[in-house]
């Protein structure tokens, strides 16, 4: 059988060289060039496989219903491959204090504190009233005590710059791409030694991988993912689930 591929460059190799994918540029350059199939059979299996995972772990009605009631609104919402993977990480690190920014109408609140210490706390924050209302009523109708979340609606910074550093287990990100670096800045001052920085969204609708897509959002994102690739700070992976999650560890 014939597998057809295309092969995608970064603009940041030499553009007036070819740009074939030897080992040694693989291994100097990972994310320089790579060969994506683009035989419909292959790309079928890949779709087939990506969607058994990503729905291998159900979501229960109450996650169901905040995520239309989102989508209703706008108002971005993990996805459940994501969200499980959310779920396991907080498990990983016994995770007693967690931070999220951005709601997301309760969806990742609801998968993280599923996954969180029975006695740990949620602190969510975000400047739409109207996600905190969606996320509040998912939240009761799961019976999730009221003394295990705290939701914030207020500017993200200012927030953020009130919170105690060095006290949290995991801060998990779902924001607007132009305000991820001051986040991720903000986030990282939050975190324990051994604590998870978590993105979400980090493959931005599979725009990441193509080099040619340079709109402000992508650029943004792009530049995210980048500062964590060989940063000796953290041990991190980008995880292709969801949306794509960035999960970093802080050394």
């Amino acid at each position: 059988m014939l597998i057809t591929y295309s092969l995608y460059c970064d603009p940041k190799i030499d553009t007036e060289t070819s740009c074939e994918p030897s080992f040694t540029q693989t291994l100097q350059e990972p994310y320089a060039c790579f060969m994506a199939p683009t035989d419909p059979r292959i790309l079928a299996i890949h779709k087939a496989s990506w969607d058994f995972a990503e729905n291998w772990q159900s979501e229960e009605s109450i996650r169901t219903h905040a995520r239309v009631k989102a989508a209703e609104i706008g108002c971005p919402a993990i996805e459940p491959g994501a969200g499980a993977a959310l779920r396991t990480l907080a498990a990983a690190v016994k995770a007693h204090n967690v931070v999220e920014i951005g709601t997301g109408a309760g969806v990742s609140a609801l998968w993280l504190l599923d996954g969180m210490n029975p006695d740990g706390v949620l602190t969510s924050i975000d400047n739409e009233a109207e996600h905190q209302l969606i996320a509040k009523e998912a939240l009761t109708q799961s019976g999730i005590s009221p003394n295990r979340v705290r939701l914030i609606n207020g500017r993200v910074d200012e927030v953020l710059d009130r919170m105690t550093e060095g006290a949290y287990d995991l801060v998990f990100i779902s924001s607007r791409p132009t305000e991820l670096e001051a986040h991720i800045s903000a986030g990282v001052k939050l975190l324990r030694k051994g604590g998870l920085l978590v993105i979400d969204n980090a493959l931005w609708h599979h725009k990441l991988a193509d080099p040619a897509q340079r709109d402000a959002d992508t650029v943004a994102i792009r530049s995210a993912v980048e500062h964590f690739a060989d940063n000796d700070s953290f041990i991190s992976s980008l995880l292709p689930v969801g949306g794509g999650l960035l999960v970093s560890v802080k050394r």
